[in-house]
């Protein structure tokens, strides 16, 4: 049965809002009307809750309306937990599929600047969504998913729906080079390392766009790539910080806590900084974080709960056991413990201190270079740059 196009007051507000605010370009507007996000939703799913900052099952079974609310919000919905292995109404233990929010799908087909007749690449199908979206402006989509039920699930969706998009199955980093050259390619996933294969199959002078980051966060940046003549290289710069749920075949391993710290932060090397909370950690898409994780290299930040006006911040070491922590007190300066090889806390200090000395830059500043060899990140064009 096909489906029946019907578009809620709700979405109909939502689009109008996207496109008075800049968020979508008017040539996608007829797209986002005829490809309702909520064709591919889920009948259960998670929505974030903003005021409870967590997400929430809804069914839309048991609640039409609460559900259609949320598929026409602009708040991400959680799919998928566990890789599937997830069973029951409530959320499980790790998100690994998702539908994004509407501003950010809308804010990266912007980017990737869509031409009608372009073949494009998708990689990290989900709910088929985003690739139906495509597929209504382009006309000739591949979309590529590693997990075998999300894309059972989303080439029966778009099959419903009547979209022309082709799902396939396969790992994500290796493109599809059964459909090479494309035009445009896009990654729905957040990258550690970006596939040089992804290069080869798109053609000179072609858009990659894909979210992009290090392990120090799980916080990415949109890197909006353009293939050079010869097909040597992709460049270009940074757009927004966004979040997304990691490439499969690049997800870091947990970190277990004990197998660092092994008694009190006591055994580690004890001194203190005049850094505050505020400054050192930002809002949650601060583009100091960024700057971090591109300076110190193979360390992972976390940040634990703030209970009774403190909020300790540990860095773990990912090539040898090196740990510090640093305590944030409001009203005092901040505790630090240091231990290992590296010194972890001085190491992410002094980062922060030249994001400082260079005027605070945004994400905006900053780009990506790829070739065969590797990976390079540069600030302000010739400016500094960082080999990864």
């Amino acid at each position: 049965m096909a489906y029946v196009r019907h578009v809620t007051p709700g979405y109909a507000d939502l689009g109008r809002a996207f496109v008075a605010g800049g968020v979508m370009a008017g040539n996608w507007a007829e797209a986002f009307a005829d490809v309702p996000r909520a064709a591919f939703l889920p009948g259960l799913m998670w929505p974030w809750d903003m005021a409870a900052g967590r997400s929430v099952p809804v069914s839309r079974t048991d609640e039409p309306e609460r559900w259609q609310a949320y598929a026409d919000a602009d708040c991400p919905v959680v799919t998928q937990w566990d890789d599937g292995r997830h069973a029951g109404t409530e959320p499980g233990a790790v998100a690994t599929s998702s539908a994004s929010m509407p501003s950010v799908v809308f804010r990266m087909l912007g980017d990737l600047d869509v031409r009608g007749g372009d073949r494009v690449l998708e990689i990290g199908t989900a709910t088929g969504w985003n690739a139906a979206l495509l597929a209504h402006r382009a006309g000739r989509v591949i979309t590529v998913e590693v997990d075998a039920d999300l894309a059972e699930r989303a080439r029966a969706s778009l099959e419903e729906f009547g979209s022309s998009a082709r799902v396939v199955r396969g790992d994500g980093f290796e493109g599809w080079p059964e459909g090479a050259p494309y035009d445009r390619i896009i990654g729905t996933c957040g990258l550690r390392r970006f596939p040089w294969a992804w290069v080869e199959q798109c053609r000179p002078g072609g858009i990659i766009v894909a979210p992009w980051g290090t392990y120090f966060g799980n916080g990415d940046a949109v890197a909006r790539l353009v293939v050079a003549a010869d097909g040597r290289s992709a460049s270009g710069r940074f757009t927004d910080p966004v979040e997304f749920m990691k490439l499969r075949a690049q997800r870091l391993p947990g970190v277990v806590h004990g197998e660092y710290v092994r008694g009190s932060v006591a055994e580690g090397w004890e001194s203190s900084t005049g850094l505050t909370e505020a400054e050192f950690l930002g809002e949650g898409f601060a583009p100091q974080r960024f700057v971090a994780g591109l300076r110190v290299r193979d360390c992972l930040q976390v940040e634990a709960e703030k209970r009774d006006g403190a909020r300790p911040v540990w860095f773990y070491g990912l090539r040898d056991r090196s740990w510090a922590c640093v305590l944030f007190r409001d009203g005092a300066d901040a505790r630090v413990w240091q231990h290992g090889a590296r010194r972890l806390w001085d190491e992410v200090e002094a980062a922060y201190r030249w994001w400082v000395a260079c005027d605070r830059p945004g994400h905006e500043r900053f780009g990506l270079t790829v070739t065969a060899e590797g990976e390079r990140v540069w600030l302000d064009g010739a400016g500094e740059s960082w080999v990864l």
